[in-house]
């Protein structure tokens, strides 16, 4: 099975990370910022990616370093999980309603981290989540991954909807990209032969 474990310890975060990319959706998140947990939770069960976070960090100064280095840690997971990624889709692109917002996400499991990001959330915070970090998190994955994805709001007014429907969207993109393709007998989805 594709596992992966992240530990990752600083002066601002301690985080404990596992992952696995043949899972159920089975999820443990405990982040000490709460809207996190919220999507992350929504991102194991829709992608049905095992997934436990545990994160202590200084929250007494804001969320930033706790989304940002669960983002990295989250990165590191995948591209470990991912090994070769011999046999995998590689790409995907999926369209996700939450009710008024409607969301696109796109990925290719590229080895070449970018974020196109087209994410205008009305609101400057989300209950007491600062609404810019859904970007920093993004940001901080691509980074450690070396995904490209794009992520864009076709429609939305609700900031916490649109935010909703990008980790949603961002799930069920990333669960397709990381199948197995049977047609590919293996080999890595690259004219270079590897990614």
């Amino acid at each position: 099975m594709r596992k992966a474990e992240i530990s990752r310890k600083t002066g601002e975060t301690d985080i404990q990370l596992s992952l696995n990319l043949d899972g159920a959706g089975k999820n443990a998140v405990s982040t000490g910022v709460g809207f996190l947990d919220h999507m992350l939770t929504l991102f194991a069960v829709h992608g049905r990616f095992d997934l436990a976070v545990h994160c202590d960090g200084d929250t007494l100064v804001d969320d930033h370093h706790s989304v940002e280095d669960i983002g990295i840690c989250l990165g590191q997971a995948f591209r470990a999980a991912l090994g070769d990624r011999a046999g995998i889709r590689r790409y995907a692109d999926v369209t996700v309603p939450m009710d008024e917002a409607l969301v696109l996400c796109a990925v290719d499991i590229s080895g070449r981290g970018y974020l196109g990001f087209d994410l205008p959330i009305p609101s400057e915070k989300i209950g007491s989540f600062d609404t810019e970090l859904v970007e920093e998190f993004f940001m901080a994955f691509v980074r450690e991954s070396g995904v490209t994805l794009h992520l864009r709001a076709l429609a939305g007014r609700n900031s916490h909807h649109m935010a909703e429907g990008a980790f949603k969207a961002f799930a069920r993109a990333m669960r397709a990209a990381v199948r197995v393709d049977p047609e590919l007998g293996g080999a890595v989805p690259s004219s270079k032969g590897v990614l």
